[in-house]
């Protein structure tokens, strides 16, 4: 026998998974993007996908799906692969 508070949770737990599950891989596609364009030195574009990854990573961020030294880490890293790659 499950409390209601148990089932509560657990379809709370549902929601919470399915909605980080979308939140990652849309950061994660939008990553992958920004990379294929550094990778192509298309550094008008890449410029471009640079805003789009970082308005992610701090969406990530805020919503706890990374924590925010890690957006801080990867924003830092991505911006010299931009420059690296000119």
């Amino acid at each position: 026998m499950i409390t209601k508070s148990a089932q509560k949770a657990y379809r709370q737990n549902l929601r919470r998974r399915s909605q980080n599950l979308q939140r990652k891989e849309a950061l994660k596609k939008v990553l992958k993007n920004y990379k294929k364009l550094v990778a192509a030195k298309n550094s008008e574009a890449a410029k471009n996908e640079l805003l789009k990854v970082y308005k992610a990573l701090d969406k990530s961020a805020k919503v706890n799906l990374i924590k925010k030294n890690t957006a801080s880490r990867m924003k830092s890293r991505l911006s010299k692969l931009l420059v690296a790659n000119r």
